[in-house]
């Protein structure tokens, strides 16, 4: 629902059967579009009337034959500014939209990163198309990709679809793979990573796999090819779980970090790997920019039609350029 002025919904009339819900719960039933949240907020700030007076009391119990308007306010402009950022669009329509993020961008503005950002980019490509989540005209973000992390995203246009896809991607139902490109050769050529993942004990800017306080997480992966006789591997991963840094900090505790990252990967197998090349592989492997890691795949139930739908791009072209290289090992 695209709203540019204040909307009145249709006013529900209390039935026997509905008789001593909590308000809220009353009209969420009755209301499918808007979370019970948005309606409790909507009710605390006066904009639910019963006989023309409004009701505060999100707990409060209804009676048969009461009868209830819901004046929805016009969403707000969002705090962070539109902002003209070229996107690449896999899809877009009056619920969300699916690109494919670059590596550099980051998702959410942030102490250090201000504005530039896929919410301001996405802001001003989607405008009134936006129809306000909790209020605000803003774009539903449901997940995220590290700002040097590439790869296939989807955020929300309206409060409905943004409900579905958190439920969604909470259920670990959402089908999400990912391509690195990792110091050596794992073996087996397809497993299971395992281990909680925590703060790491000595730097707390870190990620780590942790013994004791940390939190489950599981990344499956396979081998997709090898490069200079297992000096390096393009692998697969999938997620059974969702936490910080997830793959970079498995596969570098693995002893297999992605090549480019900044944080997990500076490690002896780096620095072993690097001396048996000759000094023109080494210097473009070593200046690589970022981490190797690419979020090819993304599929997902669309909110509205409850149909099945699949994203997935090929490698970036720095990440490409880099398979080139090593293939040539």
């Amino acid at each position: 629902m695209t709203q540019k002025d204040n909307d009145t919904l249709k006013p529900l009339r209390i039935g026997a059967e509905q008789a001593g819900q909590r308000l809220d719960r009353a009209l969420a039933d009755a209301h499918g579009d808007f979370s019970r949240s948005r309606l409790k907020a909507l009710i605390e700030d006066g904009h639910v009337r019963r006989a023309g007076t409004p009701v505060r009391q999100p707990s409060m119990k209804v009676s048969s034959g009461d009868v209830f308007e819901v004046e929805v306010p016009a969403p707000v402009d969002a705090i962070p500014i539109g902002q003209d950022i070229p996107l690449e669009i896999l899809h877009e329509d009056d619920a969300l939209i699916v690109i494919d993020k670059p590596a550099g961008l980051v998702v959410h503005p942030a102490p250090g990163n201000p504005d530039r950002t896929l919410v301001n980019a996405l802001i001003a490509h989607c405008g009134d198309s936006l129809a306000g989540i909790g209020g605000v005209r803003r774009p539903g973000i449901v997940h995220r990709l590290d700002k040097n992390t590439s790869g296939v995203m989807v955020a929300a246009k309206t409060a409905a679809a943004h409900e579905s896809l958190v439920s969604q991607f909470s259920a670990r139902s959402v089908d999400r793979a990912y391509h690195a490109i990792v110091w050596g050769r794992p073996v087996p050529a397809q497993s299971e990573i395992e281990g909680a993942i925590g703060r790491h004990p000595k730097n707390r800017k870190k990620m780590a796999v942790v013994t004791r306080g940390g939190k489950r997480a599981l990344t499956r992966f396979r081998t997709v090819d090898v490069y200079g006789g297992g000096l390096a591997t393009l692998i697969e991963c999938r997620l059974a779980t969702g936490r910080t840094h997830q793959i970079r900090v498995h596969l570098g505790h693995q002893g297999h970090p992605i090549i480019g990252d900044p944080v997990y990967g500076r490690t002896t197998t780096r620095r072993a790997a690097l001396k048996s090349l000759d000094s023109a592989a080494k210097a473009a492997i070593s200046g690589f920019s970022r981490q190797a890691l690419h979020a090819h795949r993304l599929g997902f139930s669309h909110p509205a039609t409850g149909e099945t739908i699949d994203f997935e791009t090929k490698l970036p072209p720095d990440m490409a350029s880099l398979t080139n290289i090593l293939e040539m090992l």
